[in-house]
């Protein structure tokens, strides 16, 4: 199969990153690669220190396009929990939660990895600053408060699973 059939079949189903490395240097193989979907095209002889550029170049695009996609995803819905992130609100049908700082930070670090298990080490990393792994019943306190604020019945959660030991982590409903 030739490498532009490949990217154009690749093209259908991913947007992973496509750096073609080949000997042609045809003008028409480099514009027909790139049409195909390929991220940049690399001729034969080339440096290390050249594909290595090239590949931060693309990786830098990947970063700056997620970055982007999170900006232009501000609201979060599942089932009938809403977060507002851009309003920094959060709503349970249709109703508005009133959370404090650190509820509203481990709900949203909680919808942003939606269906990940969460270890406690990493969501007290994220929501505090300089904590220890000794935080891990503060944590423990919030969560039962968040999940008192989301939840019909709390100990029966739909929200927010519990991970004996591990964590946390949001159910999509």
């Amino acid at each position: 199969m030739d490498g532009v059939d490949i990217i154009k079949k690749i093209r259908t189903w991913s947007t992973v990153p496509i750096i073609v490395v080949s000997a042609r240097s045809d003008d028409k193989d480099k514009i027909d690669a790139l049409d195909a979907g390929a991220d940049d095209f690399l001729t034969k002889p080339f440096s290390v220190n050249e594909l290595l550029a090239r590949l931060r170049v693309t990786l830098r695009r990947i970063k700056y396009n997620n970055c982007r996609q999170l900006e232009d995803t501000s609201v979060f819905i599942n089932g009938d929990l809403k977060i507002d992130y851009a309003a920094g609100c959060v709503f349970l049908n249709e109703r508005d939660v009133h959370l404090t700082p650190i509820e509203y930070k481990l709900l949203c670090l909680l919808a942003k990895n939606v269906g990940k298990v969460l270890t406690h080490n990493f969501m007290i990393k994220e929501v505090w600053v300089n904590a220890t792994y000794e935080d891990t019943p503060s944590l423990r306190v919030f969560m039962a408060t968040l999940r008192k604020k989301i939840e019909s019945t709390p100990s029966n959660p739909k929200y927010i699973q519990t991970h004996i030991g591990v964590g946390y982590r949001m159910l999509r409903i």
